[in-house]
């Protein structure tokens, strides 16, 4: 039997086939971006094409687990986040409930989307996100959110790894850090489709 790989931009997403992953845009990271007005403005755009065109869309929300379960190196690498010396002076980043874990609201889910609770920097672990990907049938992945450099790289390597196509919308992702969103963004073509939102949304129109 002979394959059919979808090889032209237009198959490759194809809306039946394609999910709009939208990454850890939560209040508390929302902030701290370097290009908030314009990355927030530009995944707005790229929600309604997605919601137009019948693409499915996941959030993630950083979900923490309890200290006594996290590993040393996730606990470590907090303490080297917040600059505390001692684990028992780490805050509760991303407390349920709280504000800041809150989706941006600008940006906030719809009834039909799905909203995943996760509690790694990639988002095949810990979660049923695959099993939901091959009921449904898709093929295509197309990453938004924040950062560029930590979950975004991370999930869309590991979509790479398990057979998806994997796809990076280049001005809605971000980070604290531009020279850190610039470098991932150079490296990121490397293992997937990198373009702008523009690009995405017209083939989806």
């Amino acid at each position: 039997m002979e394959r059919m790989i979808a090889t032209q931009l237009k198959d490759i997403l194809e809306p039946s086939r394609t999910c709009l992953i939208v990454w850890d845009v939560q209040n508390g990271l929302v902030k701290s971006i370097f290009n908030r007005e314009e990355f927030v403005s530009n995944l707005k755009k790229l929600l309604t094409a997605a919601r137009k065109a019948n693409v499915p869309i996941v959030y993630t929300r950083i979900t923490p687990l309890p200290p006594e379960f996290q590993s040393d190196w996730t606990i470590f690498r907090n303490m080297q986040r917040m600059h505390v010396d001692d684990p028992k002076k780490l805050p509760r980043f991303m407390a349920s409930g709280s504000p800041e874990a809150e989706i941006y609201a600008d940006v906030a889910p719809a009834n039909e989307d799905i909203v995943l609770a996760k509690h790694a920097a990639s988002i095949f672990i810990g979660t049923n996100f695959e099993h939901l990907m091959r009921n449904r049938h898709i093929e295509t992945l197309v990453f938004t959110g924040i950062s560029t450099e930590i979950g975004v790289d991370s999930s869309v390597r590991d979509a790479g790894n398990r057979g998806f196509y994997p796809f990076v919308a280049s001005d809605c992702v971000s980070s604290s850090s531009k020279e850190m969103h610039d470098a991932a963004l150079k490296v990121l073509p490397s293992v997937s489709l990198v373009m702008p939102s523009g690009s995405i949304s017209s083939q989806w129109a």
